[in-house]
């Protein structure tokens, strides 16, 4: 009984399927006529039975050795297409965090869409998300991860777009699946290429083939950036990061999970791609720079939002960010910490934000403050979700970073300090400035009658507060092997995050602006994400449209026009050929004689011209 959890743990990820077909409105007809409700139990349902399966297999997996599953689903000619699965303690513990903060989503959003009627379609839509999320954790195979991938931005469209009654919600679902596609459209590029130059490679076979490889200089990077591009989509990193901030008009539930689980299945498959990008110094190169401005470009742009969702959903872009600068210099071990390290902490933040939105009806943190006497568990998971965000001891990111430095300071890094410094002060300064406008002081119009969320909205809650309180045993016990617990570089860190929060708590939120030049000037480019939106509508959008109106000209005047011209001269000619058709038989044998005479005549006009040409070729023979 014990190996059958274990054999069968590819199965996992269909009980999010499963669960999204019996929990959809029009599936079954008792989940008509028992309402929104029972299909979203049977959902939930599901989501639990895969967390209590993959606990099996989870603690079975590390007795046993890695297993890979591979499953033929086309071979034509030469053409040999497998899906390959991979069954080691990462690819399970990966599904566990998945199936875990998934149950506990769905569990927050019985009570945060509790009065909304279309509640089982939105939970059978967060079933494809944990199923296509399950699939990543466990694929080893190029192609299924493509298409589960592609499964998650279709799933981030229809949850995006969940209140499509409103046109704003529209707007924004449409722009954040093209912005993805953008980046897909490329890795899709490099992912055939990849395929040509290994038949039947996967994830576990990259190391070897990437050894091996003879492959070009000049075409190992343009595969390198062709991944690089994609991934950077699903990462939300620049230039393609203005996506998530669309992506949190979709109801909080979800947006708990894009935050947490969604964009680190980008960096899951990145991580696993890292020998492809270690074979160009160019494409290594990429990564680390785009880490680098997208890290400190979104902890700027954070720091001037006034939405409480918006402010903290730039700050999953910047941690995802060091996951490329790790993943770039080659630091695969701590780019897996830092996923860890940064998702239960950020699920923990937006169930807080959910929870002060739920009772208050406003984003707006300017209308906010005072909650923290009224609202005790979300206001002690919002400052736990910080602190395991904020490198400050003895929390996990802390721990992350320290062992960062420790296995790799000989390469002297010290760029990397001072990145990590400034995003640390940076995300200190976001985090205490929201905490110090939204719970300290005097409350606001908005706040003055705001009870604590009921206990569907706070078990999941206190649950990740728990988590997070734990979680850098991990880390810790990794640290305490190979060095000892503090150094000059800890000091530092730990200093940026304590200058972060104190400017934090000085200059609160607020609605006004400043009255210095320069810092209007900065505030204005900061709060409008670097006018990136608008780069977008004159440079690519506005691209796309002028060769539109061309394409559009070309086709009205030109292919248009040569088809009215034959149809106007086809109509001309049927209208004078009419008054031929007279009935008289004599003038149907005159047009007759009449056709057949001008034939001969040609016919001989260019029976002359030919035997002319003859007799010329002759005599001058």
């Amino acid at each position: 009984m014990s190996t059958f959890f274990l054999d069968n743990s590819w199965l996992i990820p269909f009980y999010g399927l499963i669960g999204t077909l019996l929990s959809l409105p029009w599936s079954i007809n008792i989940t008509l006529r028992a309402g929104p409700l029972f299909g979203a139990y049977l959902n939930l349902l599901m989501s639990f039975l895969a967390f209590v399966h993959n606990s099996f297999a989870f603690i079975l997996i590390w007795k046993t050795p890695v297993q890979h599953l591979v499953f033929d689903w086309l071979n034509v000619a030469k053409l040999h297409l497998s899906l390959s699965v991979e069954l080691s303690p990462i690819s399970l513990g990966a599904l566990e965090l998945i199936t875990c903060i998934s149950f506990l989503s769905q569990i927050y959003a019985l009570g945060y869409m509790e009065k909304d009627s279309s509640l089982a379609r939105f939970l059978g839509m967060m079933g494809i998300f944990e199923a296509s999320l399950g699939g990543i954790a466990l694929s080893d195979s190029l192609l299924l991860s493509y298409g589960l991938l592609e499964i998650l931005t279709l799933s981030t469209y229809l949850l995006v777009g969940f209140w499509y009654a409103q046109p704003l919600v529209k707007t924004a679902a449409r722009d954040a699946f093209l912005t993805k596609r953008v980046g897909d459209i490329f890795f899709f590029m490099g992912l055939v290429a990849l395929s040509s130059y290994g038949e039947g490679l996967t994830f576990s076979e990259l190391e070897v083939w990437a050894s091996n490889t003879s492959i070009s200089m000049l075409n190992v990077t343009l595969l390198g950036l062709s991944l690089i591009a994609g991934l950077t989509g699903k990462c939300a990193q620049f230039p393609l990061n203005l996506w998530l901030d669309k992506a949190m008009e979709g109801p909080n539930p979800a947006s708990i999970m894009r935050n947490s689980i969604v964009v680190s299945a980008g960096a899951y498959v990145l991580i696993k791609l890292q020998p492809i990008f270690a074979l160009s110094s160019i494409a290594s190169n990429v990564l680390i720079v785009l880490g680098i401005v997208t890290s400190i470009g979104t902890s700027l742009i954070a720091m001037a939002q006034i939405d409480i969702k918006r402010a903290l959903c730039h700050s999953t872009s910047t941690y995802l960010g060091l996951v490329f600068i790790a993943v770039g210099l080659g630091h695969i071990d701590v780019a897996f910490l830092l996923i860890c390290a940064h998702l239960i902490p950020k699920a923990l933040l937006f169930m807080s934000v959910g929870s002060i939105v739920f009772t208050t009806n406003s984003q707006n943190i300017t209308e906010m403050g005072g909650l923290w006497s009224k609202m005790p568990v979300t206001t002690i998971a919002f400052l736990t979700g910080s602190s395991g965000l904020v490198a400050l001891f003895p929390m996990g990111m802390f721990w992350t970073w320290k062992i960062w430095f420790d296995n790799y300071w000989s390469i002297s890094f010290y760029y990397l300090l001072v990145t990590l410094t400034i995003i640390n002060m940076l995300c200190a300064f976001n985090l205490t400035r929201i905490f110090c406008t939204v719970f300290l002081g005097v409350s606001q119009n908005k706040t003055k009658r705001t009870p604590e969320v009921g206990w569907l909205m706070s078990f999941p809650m206190i649950i990740l507060i728990i988590f997070v309180l734990i979680e850098p045993i991990i880390p810790m016990h990794l640290v305490l092997q190979v060095s000892s617990i503090m150094n000059s570089v800890c000091f530092t860190i730990i200093l940026s995050g304590l200058f972060g929060c104190l400017l934090g708590a000085k200059y609160r939120v607020s609605s006004k602006k400043f009255t210095n030049l320069w810092l209007h000037f900065f505030q204005d480019i900061f709060a409008h994400d670097f006018y990136l939106e608008q780069v977008y509508a004159l440079t690519i959008v506005g691209l796309v449209k002028n060769i539109s109106r061309i394409t559009s000209w070309f086709d009205s005047y030109i292919i248009d026009g040569l088809n009215n011209l034959i149809s106007y001269i086809v109509f001309f000619s049927s209208s004078i050929l009419k008054y031929a058709n007279s009935g008289q038989l004599q003038l149907y044998v005159l047009t007759i004689f009449t056709g057949l005479w001008f034939s001969i005549l040609i016919w001989l006009f260019l029976l002359r011209n030919q035997l002319l040409l003859i007799s010329n070729i002759d005599y001058f023979s």
